[in-house]
């Protein structure tokens, strides 16, 4: 057998043998994972907060059954709903994206906004295919090491070269990372990433959002309110105007808040997820002190 077939598009190695091996990198539990996916996968994600779903497939002790649904049946319920945006998550949504845009076209022939939550694996191939139908972009950005993204199956430079082509081709991008405590929570490498994300524009999202013991992984200390925090003044103090810490409500000031980057206004008030204030969306993204614009996908 030859060691590998090349054709005008394919380059085709045989695999010679399979075999199971323990894993003891890190792994995260915010929402995608490249082994974090539809059938195929490298190692199951040990603390994913969403193990109920993500691994019904996997591990029996999650006890969902997948049902087969079509395209129109999702658009179906989510309008029961009253949602106002389809999103392609927990599995990997790259992996899946022939499925997920027939959803899309049917979600936004029907007034639905698309988005995908995404590892930013993605080649410039699949970010063309699935312009038309995916207005908003989440990218789990993990850190800034090379060598930790390698552990865990991915190539840093390959979701940076993402990231750049979804902020250049007009997607609405926003960036999260999870803040491991040893792993990816030095100044240093936070302050790598901050200054990234301000080269490909200082209007971009940057959520930092705190690890926590979930599913098999709870011998890893949680990620405090402290940390987060220092986390986000990182990312302000390198310029980014969009700074938030997640998942900590009520314990991180005013890193749960939107606010002007010219006046300094509050412009929504949150806790968690829920909204207590907004003088945003009525005025279609444009702050009612300054008049200045305010970058996002606003209602309206």
């Amino acid at each position: 057998m030859p060691r590998y077939r090349e054709t005008d598009r394919w380059f085709l190695v045989p695999i010679r043998s399979v075999a199971a091996e323990p894993f003891e990198g890190h792994v995260y539990n915010l929402e995608v994972e490249d082994d974090h996916s539809y059938l195929a996968g490298f190692f199951a994600v040990r603390n994913c907060q969403n193990w109920l779903t993500s691994q019904a497939l996997r591990d029996p002790v999650a006890g969902v059954r997948p049902e087969e649904v079509t395209p129109r049946q999702i658009v179906d319920l989510a309008l029961r709903q009253r949602a106002r945006i389809l999103t392609s998550t927990y599995n990997e949504p790259l992996i899946t994206s022939e499925w997920g845009i027939e959803v899309f076209k049917e979600g936004k022939a029907r007034g639905l906004t698309c988005s995908y939550v995404s590892n930013g694996n993605a080649t410039p191939e699949v970010l063309d295919y699935i312009r038309p139908w995916v207005d908003l972009y989440k990218v789990d950005l993990k850190g800034f090491d090379d060598r930790h993204y390698r552990k865990l199956g991915g190539v840093l430079k390959v979701v940076l070269d993402a990231i750049r082509l979804l902020h250049a081709r007009g997607f609405w991008l926003e960036v999260v990372t999870l803040v491991v405590p040893g792993f990816n929570d030095s100044d240093e490498e936070l302050r790598d990433i901050a200054r990234f994300l301000v080269s490909v524009s200082p209007d971009i999202p940057w959520h930092v959002t705190a690890f926590h013991q979930d599913y098999k992984m709870t011998d890893q200390a949680n990620t405090t309110a402290k940390g987060l925090i220092r986390a986000a003044e990182i990312g302000v103090a390198e310029g980014l105007r969009y700074v938030y810490a997640g998942n900590l409500p009520g314990r991180v000031g005013p890193f749960e808040n939107t606010y002007c980057p010219a006046c300094k206004a509050l412009l929504i008030e949150r806790v968690g997820y829920h909204i207590s204030k907004d003088l945003l969306t009525p005025s279609r993204g444009a702050c009612p002190s300054c008049s200045a614009k305010i970058p996002g996908a606003w209602a309206g």
